[in-house]
């Protein structure tokens, strides 16, 4: 159709990106679903727009789990700077192609099982604004548990170092 990046894969995948972008800048919001607790209250914090969003530490617990951490930074970024251990690099710019991917195919690009609707899945970039964009993309599409690391990889690198290639 248009090549990969924001128009994914089918004939409605420029309107889930255009959706999930106007979630993104406020509009359309609906608030995402508090995290496991006691009488279901939130056991994170929640940024603005309603978005589910970790601390360090909270994503430093995770990691222990089974979770997919995604950073949407470019590729020259993660080149430049190095990346969060145990996570995997899919630019912003072709996430909501590669959430809508055969499974196969995603395996091959990222070298990671793709991720099912019901997965826990985190996402990061350099210090907030693509991993809520990202999380917005992602709610679209029907993914039930996915979070955002606000403080990014600034936030990171300040409390250990980076991994680097």
């Amino acid at each position: 159709m248009f090549g990969g990046g924001l128009m994914g894969v089918g004939g409605w995948g420029w309107w889930r990106a255009i959706w999930a972008l106007r979630a993104a800048s406020g509009g359309w919001w609906r608030a995402a679903a508090p995290g496991p607790g006691a009488a279901g209250a939130p056991s994170r914090s929640l940024c603005a727009g309603g978005a589910p969003s970790l601390s360090y530490q909270e994503l430093k617990d995770l990691k222990k789990t089974n979770v997919l951490h995604i950073d949407v930074r470019e590729r020259w970024e993660i080149d430049r700077d190095g990346k969060i251990p145990a996570s995997i690099n899919i630019p912003l710019g072709e996430l909501v192609g590669a959430l809508q991917m055969d499974p196969t195919e995603f395996k091959e690009q990222y070298n990671q099982k793709m991720p099912s609707k019901s997965d826990p899945v985190v996402f990061s970039c350099l210090a907030g604004k693509r991993s809520k964009q990202a999380l917005s993309f992602a709610m679209s599409l029907g993914f039930s548990r996915v979070q955002q690391y606000a403080g990014g990889f600034e936030d990171w690198v300040k409390h250990e170092p980076p991994e680097k290639k």
